[in-house]
């Protein structure tokens, strides 16, 4: 690493590397070419060919409003000062100590790609998963589409109440003609077609007031054309002095969808999400096989505090399937200080803790936390700091700045870098196949495939 400070005098731009391509990485790319007082270069990164991360692998495909915000990603990216570098994998392609030497800082916005254990007997079983896989199963992600998933389950147990269990749940139930209309990967089509599954159940360990799930979200489970909507009354019920209490209107609303869900009579169609609250899963049952063949859940109250405190008392829902939800968490990037214990990297307001000239924004800053637009402003925050540190001569100046040496060891490396021009392409190619089909796009999903498309 250089010895010397950048600045702006140095007559060249302030050469940024931006790692992760989702909608953090993409803001961290826009707030850095939006202001004007510093010239800058900036290099967004992705070890996948594709550029939008959770945009396009984590948001539920039968959403397609929540996916246009990648026409203003598209503005960003085609901005002659901002580079998409796809295929690249931080750590193997290039290094810590590589990209120091070719940066003067460095932005880490790689999100919480792990999940959370639920920590009970028989989470290992077949059948028992994340819903971060499934999630990434039927979105196409190239890591998990040589998946293969059968549904022979005839009930699934989704455990959590956050946005992604309701997605999960959603996508289980939903007809085939309902998901036409989506950008589901056309595997998953397939499967889901010959799909056994005919009941969902959907878990809090808490009570309904407690739950993360949005009213928008919460409300289309009444509106599906083959499965009915489910809710115990008992479990939805709040005493009157606790309901005075409630004063997020969020919540308010939740509470009357549920309580309408609950007196409404079953339409009788094929399938059914049951939506309970006040159950904690404690055992994943074996049918002797290694195969998933029952959920066990204790009943809870709720104490002063409202933490769910166990009655002693159990259940056993017919579940063949079991899906967690229960959070997610940042992996480590290697050379790149992290906290374990909390998933993230250790920063402070974006800064990353002993490691002047390196940045964090996003989930891998502060953990998983809010919505695609609340990465807009922790981007935003965290650029501030950086240039504020520019113009203050506290970055360490790249060593080798300029593109041509970082092309130059990626091509040295034998690194089959895509381009935003080469993701065009793909785009373009996805789009005319759904076309075809009649569909708002197909995905390729697989990477070999992708690497195929490309600029001529």
């Amino acid at each position: 690493m250089s010895e010397q400070t950048f600045s702006p005098s140095l007559g060249r731009p302030l050469r940024v590397a931006v790692i992760g391509s989702g909608p953090s990485g993409i803001y961290a790319a826009e707030a850095l070419t939006k202001q004007t007082a510093i010239p800058v270069e900036v290099d967004v990164f992705d070890r996948l060919p594709t550029p939008y991360g959770l945009v396009r692998y984590g948001v539920a495909p039968d959403h397609l409003t929540i996916k246009s915000v990648t026409r203003a990603f598209e503005k960003v990216l085609s901005d002659p000062r901002v580079r998409f570098l796809g295929n690249v994998e931080f750590g193997r392609d290039l290094t810590h100590e590589e990209a120091r030497g070719l940066y003067d800082a460095l932005v880490y916005t790689v999100g919480a790609s792990a999940d959370r254990r639920l920590g009970i007997p028989g989470e290992d079983l077949r059948g028992s998963m994340s819903a971060t896989e499934f999630v990434a199963w039927y979105n196409g992600h190239p890591d998990a589409a040589a998946r293969e998933l059968v549904l022979n389950a005839g009930g699934v147990a989704v455990v959590g109440v956050g946005n992604v269990a309701l997605d999960v749940s959603r996508i289980l139930v939903k007809t085939v003609d309902e998901l036409r209309g989506s950008d589901i990967a056309g595997h998953a089509l397939e499967v889901l077609e010959r799909s056994a599954v005919r009941d969902v159940w959907v878990l809090g360990r808490r009570g309904a007031a407690q739950a993360k799930f949005t009213t928008k979200e919460l409300r289309e489970f009444g509106e599906l054309s083959a499965a009915d909507p489910v809710v115990k009354p008992a479990e939805v019920q709040i005493d009157e002095a606790t309901e005075a209490l409630i004063t997020d209107n969020a919540v308010r609303k939740n509470l009357e969808v549920l309580r309408d869900f609950a007196v409404r009579t079953p339409g009788g169609k094929e399938r059914r999400i049951h939506l309970r609250f006040l159950v904690s899963p404690v055992e994943i049952l074996d049918d002797g096989s290694g195969q998933v063949a029952g959920l066990r859940v204790e009943r809870n109250v709720l104490d002063e505090a409202g933490n769910a405190v166990g009655t002693g008392e159990y259940e056993v829902l017919p579940v063949q399937m079991v899906l967690r939800s229960v959070g997610y968490k940042g992996v480590a990037l290697p050379g790149v200080p992290f906290d374990e214990r909390r998933g993230v990297i250790p920063n402070a307001e974006g800064r990353v803790e002993g490691r002047p000239g390196e940045y964090t924004a996003g989930w891998i800053k502060r953990g998983p936390s809010g919505v695609i637009g609340t990465n807009k402003k922790d981007a935003v925050d965290t650029v501030a700091g950086l240039l504020a540190d520019a113009g203050a001569g506290a970055l360490p100046a790249a060593a080798q700045p300029g593109r041509e040496a970082v092309d130059a060891l990626l091509r040295d490396r034998g690194v089959d870098v895509y381009t935003y021009h080469d993701w065009q392409v793909l785009d373009a190619h996805e789009l005319a196949q759904g076309e075809q089909q009649g569909r708002p796009r197909s995905k390729v999903v697989h990477k070999h495939e992708m690497l195929t498309h490309r600029k001529g």
